[in-house]
């Protein structure tokens, strides 16, 4: 789809952590060409049920790639929510065994498959190479899912974009690059790390609010580095 298709010197912008149609309405008149939405996670923000996440992608349509965040490490359990939801990418955030994505593939081959890489190190340039062959896309984010309560994203912290530069420079999947993400370092985390794609939450959050005025101010600065 359009969302993950190759164009050249176009960024992508995926706001996630929508929570609500005023929200969604908000992050569409900023130009984001995909929206986020969060179902059931272990910690973080933005996280609804799946018939809200549901209602909410049906209410976005063909406007923009709606993206669906699972912490499911099955794909008998990722197929269940994806056949409720019916987004157009789903964004596994947790670790799968590797057999799980032919799985995924064969249920639902109408669905992209975004991979969660939590950077912590240089060995998650191994990490990425190892899961890009399975899926679409990979997302780079700052989680800890080895910590006593997972962290799946939506810390708002930064992680080493060097090793976040040598991934992109690894693999030949679309990448997209999370992590403490604001209005203020987009243009120069696209300019170092040089993604397919950027994704943000708290960076362009209020009070735990979508903020009009950030998400605008984020677009418009990735947009503008293109």
């Amino acid at each position: 789809m359009q969302f993950i298709a190759a164009q050249p010197g176009r960024i992508r912008v995926k706001v996630c952590c929508i929570s609500s149609k005023q929200e969604a309405t908000l992050a569409l008149q900023a130009g984001a060409d995909a929206l986020g939405l969060v179902t059931d996670m272990p910690s973080g923000p933005g996280i609804i049920a799946d018939d809200k996440a549901a209602a909410i992608a049906e209410w976005i349509g063909p406007r923009a790639a709606t993206v669906m965040l699972t912490s499911r490490q099955t794909a008998a359990g990722i197929v269940e929510q994806v056949s409720l939801v019916r987004p157009t990418i789903v964004q596994i955030c947790d670790a799968l065994p590797v057999e799980e994505y032919a799985r995924l593939r064969e249920a639902m081959p109408y669905v992209l498959l975004m991979q969660v890489v939590h950077v912590q190190g240089s060995a998650s340039v191994n990490d990425a190479t190892s899961v890009a062959p399975h899926v679409d896309a990979i997302l780079l984010d700052s989680g800890r899912p080895d910590a006593a309560v997972k962290e799946l994203g939506g810390t708002g912290r930064r992680h080493d974009w060097a090793v976040s530069r040598a991934i992109c420079e690894a693999v030949s999947a679309p990448v997209f690059l999370a992590g403490g993400l604001t209005p203020e370092n987009v243009r120069e985390a696209i300019e170092t790390v040089r993604p397919f794609g950027v994704d943000v939450c708290s960076g362009v959050r209020r009070r735990g609010m979508l903020d009009s005025e950030l998400v605008h101010g984020f677009v418009s600065a990735a947009y503008d580095v293109s």
